[in-house]
């Protein structure tokens, strides 16, 4: 969420950051923002008016009760003022709940280095690695590879309808495979804390981490019993994201407690429709999918070498698995709600002849610890809010894809990448 104080202080400047991420800016009712302002103005004037009235009159009644006269229609008068102060105090929390709800909706402000641009076109290359493999054979996706190995989506559809996948055996395990490997590489090697988190959350932690209001349907929940009863309800993760960062939620962390660097491996679920008429074939973008995910909640001025480390550790997963791919820095109209700054990582894919995103890396700056209430106390005794990070390390069913793809040879097999053959018994290949 954004400090309502910047609003305050220089609503066009941020007006101006939002009109970058989109054109026309539809996050602000800029309207009801104002009216509501105003009305709070006039509210907290006329409060200390009244305070100051019943301060003066208070002393004039113990001046006058002191000389013995009669002071009941200064009390009368300090009566009337208490009540329009209570009629007041409820407005009030009334109107500063409407801000608050309004301010849910709105999404962080671009960093000042961030390129403008109204979609992924507006991207910028930051590097690449590796280089696409030459086939002398005809080249398959991963649906043809996967099927005599065990990926199954006709089970999937079966068991749950469209865009869900079943595996079972060899493909099966090297997607155990892939987790535990990225797994170990982030706790072993690059620092973070391995967690196993509930895949079911309640509203407050979405709200936390912005899914909601805003992203609503693009959630799946579940209740019990009483689906209406407070309680009942709960959402499906989109990530862990959700679950790993809202550990710090309504807490005062102490300087020497950061950084905090967690990640879990999870199941995430996502309704999202995504673009007509691509990604319909495979498992490039699916309702359920397995994702291990790196958060960093890191002091206010750690953000952005928080974020350039986390983008490398995703970078050291694509290395060991040797698979090509492009870091880029994402343009303000193709960031995320929450972020200030994305790198997002694209694997190539051989059987698209493209570059397609398997991780991204988003800098969230105060945006998230403002939504929860997250803070850590400075050397001076203050609290101000921690910057929280979260990116994808990887995306476990896409970094299946690509390892198929990259790695098929003439004959259907898989080579496995010599860092992923520890977890698979030692096998240099996968045969159906």
């Amino acid at each position: 969420m954004l400090d309502i104080n910047q609003l305050r202080r220089d609503l066009p400047t941020v007006l101006a950051a939002l009109e970058a991420r989109k054109t026309p800016q539809p996050y602000l009712d800029v309207a009801r923002f104002t009216a509501l302002e105003a009305e709070r103005k006039t509210l907290q004037t006329g409060t200390e008016e009244l305070q100051a009235r019943r301060n003066s009159l208070s002393k004039q009644i113990g001046q006058t009760k002191g000389k013995g006269g009669d002071a009941s229609a200064l009390m009368a008068e300090v009566a009337g003022i208490a009540d329009a102060m209570k009629q007041g105090a409820d407005r009030l929390e009334t109107l500063q709940s409407d801000l608050q709800t309004l301010l849910l909706g709105v999404p962080n402000l671009p960093d000042a280095g961030v390129p403008r641009g109204a979609d992924e076109s507006g991207n910028q290359e930051v590097r690449r690695w590796g280089t696409p493999a030459s086939f002398d054979f005809a080249v398959k996706d991963h649906v043809d590879l996967g099927a005599p190995l065990g990926l199954d989506f006709e089970a999937g559809v079966k068991l749950s309808g469209a865009r869900f996948s079943f595996m079972r055996g060899p493909v099966a395990r090297l997607h155990r495979a892939l987790a535990q490997l990225m797994l170990d590489t982030h706790t072993q090697a690059h620092g973070y804390t391995e967690c196993y988190t509930p895949y079911m959350v309640q509203a407050k932690a979405m709200v936390g981490t912005g899914q909601l209001p805003k992203f609503a349907q693009d959630l799946f929940h579940v209740t019990s019993g009483d689906g209406d009863a407070a309680g009942n309800k709960w959402y499906l993760i989109p990530t862990s994201e959700v679950t790993l960062t809202n550990t710090v939620a309504d807490t005062i962390l102490q300087p020497e407690q950061l950084p905090i660097r967690l990640t879990g491996h999870t199941p995430c679920f996502r309704s999202e429709a995504g673009s007509a008429g691509r990604d319909t074939r495979g498992m490039i973008r699916q309702h359920q999918f397995d994702k291990v995910e790196m958060v960093q909640i890191v002091a206010p001025d750690q953000g952005e070498p928080a974020l350039q480390e986390m983008v490398g550790h995703a970078e050291a997963i694509l290395q060991l698995l040797e698979l090509p791919y492009r870091v880029m820095l994402l343009c303000t109209g193709d960031m995320g709600f929450g972020a200030a700054r994305t790198y997002d990582l694209e694997v190539w894919l051989p059987a698209q002849g493209t570059y397609r995103e398997i991780s991204s890396c988003s800098h969230m700056g105060a945006f998230q610890a403002r939504r929860m209430q997250a803070r850590v106390r400075t050397a001076q005794g203050k609290t101000e809010f921690v910057h929280t990070l979260n990116g994808s390390g990887l995306a476990v069913g896409r970094a299946l894809v690509a390892v198929l793809e990259n790695h098929q040879q003439a004959d259907g097999s898989i080579r496995v990448p010599a860092a992923l053959r520890p977890y698979l018994g030692g096998a240099e290949v996968i045969r159906p």
